[in-house]
């Protein structure tokens, strides 16, 4: 199922490569690379993604696709795993790496009402912009690179073990009296 779709996407943007909104990338969105499905693409979309979900301003979107471009990776997952830092999961997320920067800066965690206002993030923001964004930039690199590895480990034991029954299955088939 998964490599149907892939590929029906990449048919898609082919076919749609000199639209103005593809233009802008050229003859790279079309490589191979960001819509293939191997372990090397995939876990390291996967991890890009889940760094670039860190950031704490709305362009996930831009910058997987920047980042796909640039390091080669599948496309389709980059951009799937930036939603793991969803408007679900915001605030969880965000609060903890406020703690984080904050225990990392050694200071006091302060608490703080939120107001979806533009004066709250001018005035109510500013003692909190620098363990916040150090706490972003922390928990980006560590639950990026753990995704990817976390993902290459699942990737290699589910090959291990298909490998693993394939070679059980081949001798009984082979001994025919």
């Amino acid at each position: 199922m998964p490599r149907h779709v892939v590929k029906q996407l990449s048919l898609w943007v082919t076919a749609r490569r000199q639209r103005w909104y593809l233009r802008v990338f050229g003859a790279r969105i079309t490589e191979p690379l960001l819509w293939s499905l191997n372990r090397h693409s995939i876990t390291g979309a996967f991890g890009a993604g889940i760094a670039i979900a860190f950031i704490p301003l709305p362009v996930h979107t831009i910058v997987a696709v920047l980042v796909a471009l640039y390091w080669r990776v599948n496309l389709p997952v980059a951009l799937a795993s930036t939603w793991v830092v969803n408007p679900f999961t915001m605030v969880p997320f965000y609060y903890g790496a406020y703690r984080l920067g904050a225990m990392l800066l050694r200071s006091a965690p302060r608490h703080f009402k939120f107001q979806l206002s533009w004066r709250w993030l001018e005035h109510g923001l500013g003692p909190y912009w620098k363990p916040f964004l150090l706490g972003c930039l922390i928990s980006a690199i560590v639950f990026g690179l753990l995704g990817r590895w976390i993902l290459e480990l699942v990737w290699r034991s589910a090959v291990r073990r298909r490998y693993r029954m394939r070679h059980r299955r081949t001798p009984a088939a082979t001994t025919i009296i």
